[in-house]
Order: C-alpha cells, then sequence, then structure tokens
C-alpha cells in the first residue's frame, strides 16, 4: 500500500462493531470432518450509519474479518430523528423474515431482540420498539432490519421531492390530528 493511501484513509476506531452470530459447519471427507466457520457482523458510527457482512473461513477470527470488511463496504446512511429515533414507523421483509420496527419516546430504550438490537445499537438508535414476525433467522432478522431502515424518509426529503417546505410537511403532521377530532366532536 502506498504511503498516500495510507494518509488518505479515514480513521475506522470510531466504528462500533457488533459480532451478531457465528456459525459453525462440518464437511466431512475422507479423513474425518473439517470444520469452517461462518460470522455474521453488524458495523455503524453511532450516527446514523450501518452495514451488515457475512464472514466465512477455516477460523473463527479470520472468519469475523472478513465480516468486518464487507459490513464496512456496505454500509448506508439512515435519517434519525433528533439522533435518538426513527421518524416514523416501518416494516421490513427479508425471505420469510418479518419485522415491524416503530419510533418511541424518550426515555424508552432499544426494546429489541439480539440481530435487531445489534443493528440499532451500531446505529446509535437509543428509543425503539421493535418485533420480529416469522423467521428467527439472524441473517433474515438483520437483512429485513436493514432493509427496513432504507425505507425511512426524514420530512426534509419528503419536501424536496414534493417540491414544498419542511414547515408544510411537518406542520401537517399535527394538522390531520387537529381534523380528526373536530369530525369527532
Amino acid at each position: 500500500m502506498a504511503r498516500s493511501e495510507r494518509d488518505n484513509r479515514q480513521p475506522e476506531s470510531d466504528l462500533i462493531e457488533k459480532l451478531v452470530h457465528i456459525n459453525r459447519v462440518a464437511k466431512v471427507v475422507k479423513g474425518g470432518r473439517r470444520f469452517g466457520f461462518a460470522a455474521l457482523v453488524v458495523v455503524g458510527d453511532g450516527k446514523g450509519q450501518v452495514g451488515f457482512g457475512k464472514g466465512k473461513a477455516r477460523e473463527v477470527p479470520e472468519a469475523i474479518r472478513k465480516a468486518t470488511e464487507d459490513a464496512k463496504k456496505s454500509m448506508v446512511r439512515i435519517p434519525l430523528r433528533e439522533g435518538r429515533t426513527l421518524h416514523h414507523d416501518i416494516d421490513g421483509r427479508h425471505g420469510a423474515g418479518k419485522v415491524v420496527i416503530r419510533s418511541a419516546p424518550v426515555g424508552t430504550g432499544i426494546i429489541a431482540g439480539g440481530p435487531m438490537r445489534a443493528v440499532f445499537e451500531a446505529l446509535g438508535v437509543q428509543d425503539v420498539v421493535t418485533k420480529s414476525l416469522g423467521s428467527s433467522n439472524p441473517y433474515n432478522m438483520v437483512r429485513g432490519t436493514i432493509d427496513a431502515l432504507k425505507k425511512q424518509c426524514s420530512p426534509r426529503m419528503i419536501a424536496s421531492k414534493r417540491s414544498k417546505k419542511v414547515s408544510d410537511i411537518v406542520s401537517r403532521r399535527g394538522g390531520q390530528d387537529t381534523v380528526a377530532q373536530e369530525v369527532t366532536e
């Protein structure tokens, strides 16, 4: 590696790495069994970026290293509300796994199962409520969670798509509730 390439790289020590799952697989050969390991890792910066990766090798540390490199390549940015929760409720799915993710008020914490919890901790979300339906396979749960998070839109993104101001979009959020109250009265 050239010296200039080393200097231009960002320091990666600020990334949060979470080992989600290690799977031991055996290959039966003439002399017995050969063991290999598959690792699933989630990487995030704690400020709205997250990615996941898989790695396979004969040794556990090597599988984790490969998975971490893969996760760093697949990082995506997710818009967060106030840097602590999501803007709106979303559903995601992958294969037979379905996840339901809901934003939560301050102080709720991360209410999520193992693989989904790792994604939200690496992402930097502090308040969220989730439910996993269908498959409990960690790979499908992580992929379903990332799928749901990719659908997350901030008011700024919606305003730019509609050529409106952010205040118009956010004010309607409260405006619909007042209209519904007037109808019921």
